[in-house]
């Protein structure tokens, strides 16, 4: 009996970060958005040749930031949320709300989340 609950709780943990993975989307298909839509004009970004923005911070190593613009603790859901409408999340932030669908924002925030410290 404690061995079938030990499985079960092991399953469960494994279907959390999996539907994780896929809230999120595909990275290649994010870093192709983030070019698509203008984000180097204001951030440097790995992966991203040019341009090179200085207005907003780096996002070299963004995935091992504890906060998202200093405010919001950095999960998959906040993430997504501050990328479709970064004023709404955070107030007085100078990230501008882009035009952008969910499921970009879903691929950029898979995209950014492979960011590691190099």
């Amino acid at each position: 009996m404690a061995g079938m609950l030990g499985s079960l709780l092991l399953a469960a943990c494994n279907d959390s970060a999996s539907s994780t993975s896929g809230y999120l989307g595909k990275s290649e298909t994010g870093r192709q958005a983030i070019a698509a839509l203008g984000c180097g004009s204001c951030h440097a970004i790995p992966g991203i040749e040019w341009p090179q923005g200085r207005v907003g911070p780096s996002l070299e190593g963004f995935a091992n930031r504890g906060l998202i613009a200093g405010h919001l603790a950095n999960t998959p859901d906040n993430l997504v949320a501050f990328l479709l409408d970064p004023p709404q999340h955070v107030p007085g932030t100078g990230m501008p709300r882009t035009a952008m669908t969910e499921q970009q924002a879903r691929d950029i925030g898979a995209y950014l989340l492979t960011l590691q410290e190099s």
